[in-house]
C-alpha cells in the first residue's frame, strides 16, 4: 500500500484508547466549535485558538476556503502538477484557475506565481512540500512571495508534509503569521500522526477572519467526536511522533537510493514519498499494472498531472525493498 502517502505505523495505543472512551457518548453530537482541540493546538503551536480552523481533513478547509473566497470572475493561482484537490476549488465555484508550471527541478516557481497574480486573484495556493513531486521551497522564498502578493489576496501554504521536511525547522513558517494576516498554514493529522481514517486537519491563520469565513460555509459538526479525541491525544506524544518521522525519512532515503540504483531520475524529496521519472521507453500504465500484479500499489503520474512518473509512498523497510525489486523487473 504505497499509493496514498499513509503512515505504515498504526495509531498509538493511547490514541486508540482515547477514541474508545468517547464511543459510549456518540449518541450526542460532537462539540461544533472544536474548542478543546483548538486550545490544545494553540498550546502546541503558539497561535491563538481563535485563529485556528479545524476541518474534516485538510481538504475540508481547502474546499471551504474556495466556497468562501471564490466566485465567477475571481482567479485562483497554484502550481501544476500539485495537489489534485486544487482544481476542484475552481470547478466548484466558477472561478478561473491560473496554473504555473513547476521549474526543471519539480519545484514551485514562486517568482512566476507572484507574476501570475492579477487584480482578479483571490487565492494563491502553495503546496510545500509539494504533492506529488515531493520537493520543497525554503522559507525565505515563501517570505518573498508574501511580500509580492497584495494583502487582500489569501495565501494558503499547504503544509500537509512539513514534518518530513529537513531543509529547515518545519514550524519556522509560523513566525510569518503575525506579519501576514492574509497567510494560512494548512496542516493535517493524517500523515505524521497516522489518522487518515478519522479525517482531521487544521489551519493556522494570520487572522481570525479566515476561520470565521470557512466555518460559515460548512455544515455543522464537520469534525466528529472520535477524530477530535484522537487528535488531542496524539498531540501528547511528540517524542513518538518524532521517532515516526525519523523512520519515514529513513524509508524515503532507502527508496531514493534504490530507485537511483535502477538509473531512475528521482526528485529531491522532503516528504514521506518520492517522485520518480520513468525511462522514456517505459509505458507508465504497463509499469503501474506490473507493480500491482506483484503486490505493490503506487500512484500513476498521469493521474497526478504528469504522465511518465510514479509517486511512491515510503513504507516499511520490507515494503520499500519489495517496491524497488518489483521495479527492477519492470524497468
Amino acid at each position: 500500500m504505497l499509493a496514498s502517502n499513509e503512515s505504515p505505523d498504526p495509531p498509538l495505543p493511547e490514541v486508540v484508547e482515547a477514541v474508545r472512551r468517547v464511543l459510549s457518548g456518540v449518541n450526542r453530537y460532537p462539540d461544533p466549535t472544536n474548542a478543546k482541540l483548538r486550545q490544545r493546538l494553540a498550546r502546541a503551536y503558539g497561535v491563538p485558538a481563535n485563529r485556528i480552523a479545524i476541518g474534516n481533513g485538510s481538504c475540508d478547509v481547502l474546499l471551504a476556503a474556495g466556497e468562501a473566497l471564490l466566485e465567477p470572475g475571481a482567479e485562483i493561482v497554484y502550481a501544476w502538477p500539485s495537489f489534485s484537490v486544487y482544481p476542484h476549488l475552481a470547478a466548484a465555484t466558477g472561478a478561473t484557475p491560473v496554473t504555473v508550471p513547476l521549474d526543471d527541478d519539480d519545484r514551485h516557481d514562486l517568482p512566476a506565481m507572484a507574476e501570475a497574480v492579477t487584480v482578479a486573484t483571490r487565492l494563491v495556493l502553495v503546496c510545500n512540500p509539494n504533492n506529488p513531486t515531493s520537493t520543497a521551497v525554503r522559507l525565505e522564498e515563501i517570505s518573498a512571495l508574501l511580500a509580492a502578493v497584495p494583502r487582500h489576496v489569501c495565501v494558503i501554504v499547504d503544509e500537509a508534509y512539513c514534518e518530513f521536511n529537513v531543509l529547515e525547522d518545519p514550524d519556522a513558517s509560523i513566525d510569518l503569521l503575525d506579519a501576514h494576516p492574509n497567510l494560512v498554514l494548512l496542516r493535517t493529522f493524517s500523515k505524521v500522526h497516522g489518522l487518515c481514517g478519522l479525517r482531521v486537519g487544521f489551519a493556522l491563520c494570520g487572522a481570525e477572519e479566515f476561520r470565521l469565513a470557512v466555518d460559515q460555509v460548512r455544515q455543522p459538526f464537520f469534525c466528529n467526536a472520535a477524530a477530535q479525541a484522537a487528535a488531542i491525544e496524539s498531540l501528547e506524544h511528540g517524542d513518538e511522533v518524532t521517532r515516526r518521522v525519523e523512520r519515514a525519512i529513513a524509508g524515503r532515503l532507502q527508496l531514493e537510493e534504490g530507485l537511483r540504483g535502477l538509473g531512475l531520475l528521482v526528485a529531491d524529496s522532503q516528504a514521506n514519498f518520492v517522485w520518480t521519472h520513468l525511462p522514456e521507453e517505459a509505458e507508465e500504465a504497463d509499469v503501474v499494472r506490473g507493480l500491482a500484479e506483484r503486490g505493490v500499489l503506487v500512484r500513476a503520474g498521469a493521474a497526478l498531472g504528469r504522465e511518465g512518473a510514479l509517486r511512491i509512498t515510503s513504507g516499511t523497510a520490507h515494503e520499500n525493498d519489495r517496491a524497488v525489486a518489483a521495479l527492477r523487473e519492470l524497468v
